[in-house]
């Protein structure tokens, strides 16, 4: 088999694997750690000669489903996105396991712990033990690629989706990684042989249930038989060590002459209980490394705590419990376990104070955000404790200096949505502001509420024609957001646009006070291309 040897990042060389494995549909929304995912599919020329689907999606739900929606035609597909966008495709994903996969599925939910870009810092291992399917997280760029073929494989062997945990330290780091050069081709068309089980009517799903549980205990053995899952044996039996993912690469490092414990090193769920006992059986003593929420940890504690061995995580301190690990954390949590058997030095730790501190990030020069947020600012300087509802996007930098703008940020599309529940508890001025992508990720059914009934607030739609706060992806209403509006009812007379730049400021104050005052409904659509993506295009003309 011909091998290359390229120098991929983790997202890129999953979807490289992916490719190489026989893919033919890539479903996403943007969303950072896993946009580079989707994007290095659409330059593919594999993926340009095989006119593999890579378009973007409205919102991560219509991806999943669209992504299942593949698999039941029997061809390889792939849905990816951030960890909260997991949340938005809960509906469908959950429910994918009672339909099953015919064609492979794989759920890629790439987690952000430190919350580099994120409102928090939920783990997506905990929503594949909920739907009861497995899960991969692996733990390098190699394992990255090699397991978009194996988890296919594993998707179709057991006929259900299969989640694929990525972590940003994983997505955004580079590593030269072996390709296969003689890529697999696609899966013909071919249905489910079960119809039934495609329709989750209750009757039919109460079947389905059944064998989703029977189906588990086999996922429960193909774990403990799995290539990604090891026992490493090791001489110290002081303590047996229990990692996961990149945690075990950490690990690794800290100890790079070889490590002297016992170690589980885990890639595939569900948790593979039997080599995990034999670890207990071995070890006086077990610590924990996991990125993320104590999910191992918590699973070890349900199976086998009665053992009276100490179990060491992040529930006992031992272990950070937010924000990510890295080699100095786990050298803390081996000395607070093991103290000097670690073999470590307090001293070799690297001082906070000469860890640079990122500088705050702030809206481009010449953004129309910007112009948007000073026109609105100087509007509500008249009013008395007037309130304005963020959302997800560049724009929501404006809670920053010098603008302090906004009042609140929560999830995609909550800016209308709050703000109608604020207008509904008499607030005034109630000002929601979104981006277009946004806005047609989320916020369309929201707006459909407001216009029922006709609520007294104000809506911003800040169109800078892409979406701009995961690099410039295609945003699903460019050129369409009047007919939107106009399509879910917003009155004519109070669906206004302006262009958002600062020789219209005193136009931009004088209609935001306008609508603002209007004791009802109003849109305003703010456009102005992102200055990003306009000098791209400028120089792409060049």
């Amino acid at each position: 088999m011909k091998k290359n040897r390229c120098l991929l990042l983790g997202d890129e060389a999953f979807a490289q694997g992916a490719l190489d494995a026989g893919l033919s549909g890539a479903y996403a929304y943007p969303g950072t750690p896993s946009t580079e995912i989707l994007e290095y599919i659409q330059q593919s020329p594999l993926a340009k000669e095989r006119k593999i689907h890579s378009h973007w999606s409205t919102n991560e739900k219509t991806a999943m489903e669209e992504a299942l929606g593949m698999s039941f035609c029997g061809k390889r597909s792939i849905v990816s996105m951030k960890h909260v966008g997991l949340n938005v495709a809960a509906d469908p994903f959950v429910n994918s396991a009672m339909t099953g996969a015919n064609g492979g599925l794989l759920v890629v939910s790439a987690d952000d712990p430190s919350m580099h870009s994120s409102q928090n810092e939920q783990d997506s291992r905990f929503y594949a033990d909920f739907a009861m399917i497995a899960a991969l997280e692996p733990s390098d760029q190699q394992e990255a690629y090699d397991m978009a073929e194996y988890g296919f494989n594993l998707s179709e062997k057991f006929e259900l989706p299969v989640l694929v945990r990525f972590v940003t330290r994983l997505s955004h780091s580079r590593a030269d990684v072996n390709v296969n050069g003689d890529p697999k081709p696609e899966n013909s068309l071919h249905f489910p042989k079960i119809k039934e089980q495609w329709v989750l009517m209750p009757a039919n799903s109460r079947r389905r249930n059944k064998r989703l549980i029977e189906d588990y205990k086999k996922l429960q053995e193909a774990s403990e038989n799995s290539p990604y899952n090891k026992f490493i044996d090791g001489k110290d039996t002081t303590v047996g060590i229990i990692t996961s993912g990149i945690a075990w690469n950490y690990l690794k490092e800290t100890y790079p002459e070889g490590i002297p414990f016992p170690v589980v090193k885990i890639s595939q769920y569900p948790v593979p209980v039997k080599m995990i006992r034999r670890l207990f059986e071995k070890c006086d003593n077990i610590l924990i490394l996991e990125e993320g929420q104590p999910f191992i940890e918590k699973k070890v504690r349900g199976e086998l705590d009665n053992n009276g061995k100490p179990v060491f995580g992040k529930l006992t301190g031992e272990v950070v419990r937010t924000g990510e690990l890295n080699p100095d954390e786990i050298k803390k949590a081996l000395i607070a376990v093991l103290g000097e058997k670690s073999n470590l030095k307090q001293e070799e730790l690297h001082e906070e104070s000469k860890i640079l501190m990122p500088r705050p990030p702030a809206l481009c020069q010449g953004c129309g955000h910007r112009d948007v947020y000073q026109a609105l600012n100087e509007v509500l300087e008249s009013y008395d404790e007037p309130k304005v509802f963020g959302d997800i996007g560049c724009y929501t930098l404006g809670y920053l200096a010098p603008f302090n703008a906004i009042d609140t940020v929560v999830d995609m599309g909550a800016s209308i949505t709050m703000a109608k529940g604020a207008a509904d508890a008499g607030q005034h001025p109630s000002v929601a502001i979104i981006g277009d992508s946004t806005f047609t990720h989320s916020g369309m059914t929201g707006l459909l509420d407001a216009v029922n009934e006709n609520t007294p607030m104000t809506v911003i739609i800040s169109d800078n024609l892409t979406t701009g706060m995961t690099g410039g992806q295609d945003s699903q209403g460019t050129g369409k957001l009047e007919e939107i509006c106009l399509g879910i009812g917003v009155s004519p007379q109070h669906l206004r646009t302006i262009d958002s730049h600062p020789k219209n400021l005193e136009d931009m104050k004088k209609m935001f006070k306008e609508e603002i005052d209007y004791p009802g409904l109003s849109v305003i659509i703010s456009r102005r291309e992102c200055i990003q993506t306009a000098r791209r295009h400028a120089s792409s003309k060049k």
